[in-house]
């Protein structure tokens, strides 16, 4: 494997999410930056950056990681009918 191709998926491993394109349309920037935190929040970059604000143990990060598979889990099922 070339090393620049090893240096790209290093790099890559660093990007959070996908990025992210706003247009300014008719010089209104402060729609555009409206747009673009809208779309920040979407993709869970400010609740990234927050995590990745101080280091975090490799426990603690296996806990979240649990609870955020659980939190998935039930949001993605239907809701339980009361009889």
């Amino acid at each position: 494997m070339p090393s620049c191709e090893r240096e790209q998926r290093n790099s890559d491993s660093n990007t959070i999410g996908k990025h992210l394109q706003v247009f300014v349309r008719d010089n209104n920037v402060e729609q555009a930056l409206k747009v673009l935190k809208r779309k920040m929040q979407r993709e869970g970059v400010f609740r990234e950056m927050k995590r990745r604000k101080a280091y975090e143990k490799p426990s603690e990060r296996k806990t979240r990681e649990k609870a955020e598979a659980i939190r998935r889990v039930r949001k993605a099922a239907p809701p339980l009918l009361a009889a």
